[in-house]
């Protein structure tokens, strides 16, 4: 009922404005529009109806062309950068300081004892093959070499290359038998490589080298992993340097601080790291004033001479500056500062803005990034260094079930190690080489939307000077030791000074480059330019799409009811019945036979058929049937003769 009260008051409407057929409408439309062009085409001749006919569908055209152009740059999601200058106190970086040895050597020492016997085997081989002892190449452990051996590649012949074990393959045979004497991995046609096998030693592969020194370095740290990653962490960090022994003297602006001031973390690269104003537990620590006497000033003992002398080749502090609450990735972002120094670090602030979708990619907490974030446990916000190595340990696990020691590990797996993942190191070189790998964690990591940079101006000098240099170590060592005697060099002293070079700081912010406010008015100049037209004609343009529908549906109902009553008027294909046939199909019964006396006459009727019914028979009116006309006046004149 509804529906058909709506289509009738369409319909009325239709019949009083635009008519109710599509000619009328646009007729109609033409007549009454406010925009330029259309109404040319009712009104001039036969000639200019059709020019103007195709200069309007021209311009229109243009004007649908130039609006996809215009809402396709809107809905591209460029981003237009703003740079702005703030003035204010800002709260002082987190600084976290590491030793460039992740381990005191005299604690580590019997963890590597046979690790640097071997090594020394090793660039004994390498150096002077033809004086190296085979005896003592008897004694040592090959359980480490057997998984990863060094070998020299002749490839002086390229179709045929050599591969010459360092230790040949009689370990008890002269040191001869394997290596050529004066055949090192320096001599020309010969290189040092690393062999990696897998599937007990069926499929293997190399990993060249141009340098003897970074071949060893890699082997002895790739041994070195396998070794502490079956150490618990707790035992490492023993092993490590400690905050009270490393941190000398600290001194915040005006205020004095210790090493109790610092949050202690594990790092595997370099062991313990020590975070200060990291804004965990503690309050955040603003920074009164620019400059170096309003910064943070550290003294430190880097005791480089205890150093593990085939892992660490470096000597010096690394360190930092990073976010509060944010988790530390010394080893990408830190920076060096050299022992026997005085390095001051100043501090320009960039924040960074972005937009998000769909302008960038970027996250505001990580929960949209489809990896786990394994460097939650730490309580640290989103970054996309901690997502890129969280992939990668992913990655790891899937492709080599066990996890690398550099990285955390996700509940219930385990590190790699030789003795339980004997092809770890195989599949580590192998994954770590893969750009496919690389390009799958780029694409699922997504930077996050709000970062702070800290740019840094590094300078440095000689610290302690020649004529101070006695007096200060002399107090140093009373203060740390208790001691009247120096325990300190300068080959082991490192001396920071962090700061803010000025309180200006950059925000670097992203703003869409195409608004709505852009896309109307770009939208109505073509519009306007093209067709003379305004808002109030795309109504009037609305208006006529409405009237167009309801033509529309009421054609589709007036066809409908004419196909359902041909349906009904096929039913009938002769002509109407008579009132004789009616009647006859609605016969009295009234009149029932008596069962209960049989007749004589019953026997007169076979069993299979049914005596007949009386009853009052109807009248038949043959006048009453409608007969065509035609037939009528033949009767008619028939009689008559």
């Amino acid at each position: 009922m509804h529906l058909r009260k709506y289509l009738l008051k369409g319909l009325h409407r239709l019949q009083k404005g635009p008519g109710y057929t599509y000619k009328e409408l646009l007729v109609w439309y033409c007549n009454n529009t406010n925009t330029h062009g259309p109404k040319r085409i009712i009104c001039e001749g036969p000639k200019k109806k059709a020019m103007w006919f195709l200069i309007t569908l021209l311009f229109a055209s243009l004007v649908c062309w130039q609006w996809g152009v215009f809402i396709k740059t809107y809905l591209s999601g460029d981003v237009s950068v703003s740079l702005s200058l703030g003035f204010k106190t800002m709260d002082f970086p987190a600084v976290t300081i590491c030793n460039a040895s992740p381990f005191q050597y005299s604690k580590a020492k019997p963890l590597l004892k046979d690790l640097d016997e071997l090594m020394k085997a090793v660039l004994e081989r390498i150096l002077a093959p033809e004086l190296s002892n085979a005896s003592a190449t008897s004694a040592l452990n090959f359980s480490l070499w057997d998984h990863a051996p060094l070998v020299l590649i002749n490839e002086r012949d390229p179709h045929r290359p050599a591969v010459l074990d360092l230790f040949g393959d009689n370990r008890n045979a002269s040191a001869g038998s394997s290596v050529p004497p004066g055949r090192t991995g320096g001599a020309q046609g010969y290189k040092l490589a690393m062999r990696l096998c897998s599937r007990n030693g069926t499929v293997c592969t190399f990993r060249n080298f141009t340098s003897t020194a970074r071949a060893v370095t890699e082997w002895y740290g790739l041994q070195a992993t396998n070794i502490f990653a079956q150490v618990p962490r707790r035992e490492l960090a023993r092993m490590g340097y400690q905050a009270e022994h490393m941190i000398l003297a600290c001194l915040f602006g005006t205020e004095p601080c210790s090493y109790r001031n610092f949050t202690p973390i594990f790092y595997p690269d370099y062991g313990n790291c020590y975070v200060f104003n990291w804004g965990m537990k503690e309050k955040v620590l603003p920074s009164a004033n620019p400059g170096a006497e309003f910064g943070l000033k550290l003294i430190l003992d880097i005791d480089q001479e205890d150093y593990v002398p085939f892992l660490t080749s470096t000597a010096g502090a690394r360190l930092v500056l990073h976010g509060q609450r944010t988790y530390p990735f010394i080893k990408e972002e830190g920076i060096y500062a050299m022992s026997g120094t005085e390095t001051s670090i100043g501090v320009l602030v960039d924040k960074l803005q972005r937009m998000g979708e769909p302008y960038s990619l970027c996250t505001m907490n990580g929960s949209d990034v489809a990896v786990r974030n394994l460097y939650s446990t730490y309580n640290t916000t989103y970054s996309i260094q901690a997502c890129l190595h969280s992939c990668f340990q992913e990655h790891m696990i899937r492709n080599c079930s066990c996890g690398h020691y550099l990285y955390p590990l996700p509940p219930g797996e385990r590190y790699c190690n030789n003795q339980d993942f004997p092809d770890w190191a195989y599949c580590y070189f192998n994954l770590r080489m893969s750009v496919a790998q690389r390009e799958t964690c780029i694409s699922r990591c997504k930077e996050s939307c709000n970062d702070t940079q800290y740019k840094m101006t590094i300078s440095m000098a000689d610290w302690p000077s020649e004529s101070s240099e006695d007096w200060i170590f002399h107090v140093l060592s009373q203060e740390r030791d208790d001691s009247t005697s120096i325990t300190l060099s300068r080959k082991g002293i490192v001396k920071l000074n962090i700061y803010f070079q000025e309180f200006n700081y950059r925000t670097i912010e992203e703003s869409p480059a195409n608004n709505i406010v852009w896309l109307l008015s770009n939208l109505g100049g073509q519009f306007g330019f093209w067709m003379g037209g305004s808002v109030l004609c795309l109504i009037e343009f609305g208006e006529i799409i409405i009237d167009f529908v309801w033509i529309t549906i009421i054609k589709l109902v007036a066809f409908f009811k004419g196909l359902r009553q041909k349906r009904a008027q096929a039913a009938y294909t002769g002509p109407p019945p008579t009132v004789a046939e009616l009647v006859e199909a609605h016969t009295n019964f009234g009149f029932q036979p008596d069962t209960g006396n049989p007749s004589p006459q019953e026997e007169a009727y076979p069993e299979e058929q049914t005596p007949p019914i009386p009853g009052t028979p109807p009248p038949n009116y043959d006048s009453l049937r409608l007969q065509p006309l035609d037939t009528i006046e033949s009767d008619s004149e028939g009689d008559a003769v």
